[in-house]
């Protein structure tokens, strides 16, 4: 079966679904928040246009050089929204660079990259709002969210209203415009986690399946005996270890230690599928004509994997998604001020029901990307599964 007719067989399997299709929706709902965090909560105007100065755009600075401890991630979210925007840009205009489009596509990547090196942080504690609000001379476009993740902008606890649409937090910051940028971190760890542990539990995976012998019952045993702790106490060991260390308790490590606890359950189910495909002739074929190593691995058995792969991929960032807000609900996780789903849960613990805003909205945040996550992944494998 021709490749496009194959794609096309299963991308209607997958329309089919419609629990999959739900899912897919609520995945590119939160990819959307997370993307377009800036033009949805901002407490810098978007534009403003004057007579005298004509048009200015005060948020760029803070674009590329989040104000944020976690400016790495902010960085990268905002550059995947520039690339998005010219890849839309060079695919309206094709003609004009029909002749070298890849050529224009990569380096206008590259290019975009420069702005976030050469821009510099700025302490800049101005409030817009009340700047602009009796000039007349002054037009200002601000954000449907005119507040940023950080910004004390009401009194502690205040339930949702016209000016707070989801209320604010224990110290008064907008749980909207927190809840919107926390979805840049659950996204960014539920998706480096889960490649960490990927490429490391496919390649053990693959190496064991492939060699079998004694490297595959010494590497087995191993795991093994990983696999008697269990998962969650040993990331609280873990972070709490880093905690008394006076370690910052960031996303990078956070991700660090979600990838590198999580791998196993991947390595076991693709060191199956590789004894399965190294006893069929297109690998057998492959030793006998002596193709290197690497080569056998990763242009004949991994395509033939990629399947279940990409599906534990799916499952494996709903659960690293969870892990993080349950790490930040319990203290381990996200530290203050960063936005956090879990931290958000975290300030209603005292009395959920009396702050049920902080309950209800986080919560239903993390219901919408773990489902989504989950269904996709269902429907992909049930897609894939079929023969």
């Amino acid at each position: 079966m021709h490749k496009n007719s194959y794609r096309q067989e299963k991308l209607k399997k997958f329309k089919t679904d419609k629990l999959a299709v739900c899912g897919l929706f609520m995945v590119l709902l939160l990819f959307c928040i997370a993307v377009f965090a800036p033009f949805i909560a901002n407490n810098r105007p978007l534009l403003v246009y004057s007579e005298i100065n004509g048009i200015s755009f005060p948020f760029l600075q803070t674009f590329f050089a989040p104000d944020s401890s976690e400016f790495i991630i902010e960085q990268f979210f905002n550059y995947i929204l520039l690339l998005i925007v010219f890849l839309l840009f060079s695919i309206l205009f094709p003609n004009k660079f029909k002749k070298s489009k890849k050529i224009f596509r990569i380096s206008g990547a590259v290019l975009l990259l420069f702005p976030f090196f050469t821009a510099q942080k700025k302490m800049d504690k101005t409030d817009f709002r009340t700047l602009y609000a009796n000039k007349s001379q002054y037009r200002a476009l601000f954000a449907p969210i005119p507040y940023g993740p950080f910004e004390q902008c009401g009194m502690p606890y205040e339930k949702p209203s016209k000016k707070h649409l989801l209320g604010t937090d224990d110290i008064g910051r907008s749980v909207a415009s927190r809840l919107v940028y926390g979805a840049r971190i659950s996204l960014a760890v539920g998706i480096f986690a889960t490649a960490l542990s990927l490429l490391i539990g496919c390649t053990v995976g693959m190496l064991t399946g492939y060699f079998k012998g004694i490297s595959d019952l010494i590497i087995m045993r191993l795991i093994e005996i990983l696999n008697c702790f269990p998962t969650f106490l040993l990331l609280l060991i873990l972070m709490a270890m880093l905690k008394d260390r006076k370690f910052e308790q960031s996303v990078p490590i956070i991700i660090a230690v979600l990838g590198l606890t999580s791998w196993i359950g991947l390595a076991l189910l693709v060191r199956g599928e590789t004894l399965k495909q190294s006893s069929l002739a297109y690998i057998l074929s492959c030793k006998s004509l002596g193709l290197p190593l690497g080569r056998t691995l990763f242009f004949h058995l991994l395509p033939n994997i990629a399947g279940v792969i990409f599906i534990s991929f799916t499952f494996g960032i709903a659960g690293a998604i969870l892990a993080e807000s349950s790490l930040s609900f319990l203290g381990f996780g996200v530290q203050a001020p960063t936005a956090s789903w879990g931290g958000l849960l975290r300030q209603s613990f005292e009395d959920p029901l009396q702050y049920w805003h902080l309950t209800f909205f986080p919560g239903l945040a993390l219901f919408i990307a773990v489902c989504g996550f989950n269904f996709m992944g269902e429907g992909l494998r049930k897609t894939l599964s079929e023969r």
